[in-house]
């Protein structure tokens, strides 16, 4: 079985399903098997959630004070894994939860997931991509209609709920995207973090 917790930089992360609702151009999962101290990621079938509970449980969280879910797949393709194991994870090992994602999830969901999420999860990085749909398709290559506009909707949702929500892009954007980037941030009062592109 893959790595279902593994450490990266300064974090723990939680790799709990390899499904996704969209196909980067540059996701991480095309180019290696594994990130940090993970040999792989790949997951065979994807965990149980039991399977999933008790790798948190069996973790030795010292020195670490944050669960981040974000692996080789979507976490909200897994909701009900992904809510038991934050429930977990903030109730036994006192720790706080931030969820990695494309912003899909009442998509994949049929609903809206927001309530939900706002029960146990501390913040939210939202991968925002490109600054507006013809962009966002081309990089992101979403299975579901109209996405761009979904994530927007649902990192709007988010804010209104969950104290800490930020958007994500890459340094590798052209200028001008960057740009509109930080217009949409600055419209919607949702802060935006640029990270570097490894």
């Amino acid at each position: 079985m893959a790595d279902i917790l593994y450490t990266y930089k300064t974090s723990v992360y939680a790799n709990i399903t390899n499904k996704c609702n969209c196909r980067c151009t540059f996701c991480i999962r095309f180019l290696k098997d594994g990130i940090g101290d993970a040999d792989t990621l790949w997951h065979q079938v994807n965990p149980t959630k039991e399977e999933v509970i008790e790798a948190i449980r069996n973790y030795d969280f010292t020195g670490f004070d944050e669960l981040v879910f974000c692996g080789y797949g979507e976490p909200t393709c897994e909701l009900d894994i992904l809510l038991a194991a934050a429930k977990v994870a903030k109730e036994e090992k006192h720790l706080k939860i931030r969820l990695n994602t494309n912003g899909l999830g009442n998509e994949e969901n049929g609903r809206n997931i927001v309530p939900e999420l706002a029960d146990i999860i501390d913040s939210v990085s939202i991968s925002l991509n490109a600054p507006g749909s013809e962009e966002y398709e081309k990089v992101t290559r979403p299975q579901v209609p109209d996405a761009f506009n979904k994530m927007v909707e649902f990192a709007v949702e988010c804010k209104k709920r969950i104290k800490n929500v930020k958007w994500s892009i890459v340094d590798v954007l052209p200028k001008d995207e960057i740009t509109k980037c930080k217009e949409l941030s600055s419209k919607t009062g949702i802060d935006l973090r640029i990270r570097h592109y490894a």
